[in-house]
């Protein structure tokens, strides 16, 4: 549910004419303030004519820096919480990633586009 509702508050704050740390502020605060951890080395990222692209859009960070957010941008928002560490490793399969110390933790992520009115979310989940 923590997780769940940091996306959700970093979509909230993905409007056109904020800065682009404050999505990643939202986030951290959000997730630091119910006792958890934000992973830092991963990020979400730019969709464009590739899937992952600039900017780059970490977890965490004060508000107010970074570029500007701008109608029509498409961004992935991907927060991952532990309820440790937020130091990761890559296991020897070169693809699954856990926390250092071992501790659970949750990722979820949506795709939405930078309006006036806020984020659309292009990735919907019925389920959430």
């Amino acid at each position: 549910m923590v997780t769940q509702e940091a996306l959700k508050r970093g979509l909230e704050a993905a409007s056109e004419g904020r800065f682009l740390s404050d999505v990643s502020c939202a986030i951290q605060s959000f997730v630091e303030r119910m006792g958890f951890s934000v992973v830092r080395d991963l990020v979400g990222h730019g969709i464009g004519t590739n899937m992952h692209e600039e900017p780059q859009i970490p977890n965490f960070g004060p508000p107010g820096h970074g570029p500007i957010l701008k109608k029509g941008m498409v961004l992935a928002i991907e927060p991952m919480v532990s309820t440790g560490s937020f130091e990761v490793r890559t296991k020897d399969d070169n693809w699954t990633i856990v926390t250092k110390d071992g501790s659970l933790s949750a990722h979820f992520e949506h795709t939405a586009a930078v309006t006036e009115n806020g984020a659309m979310i292009l990735t919907e989940d019925e389920r959430i």
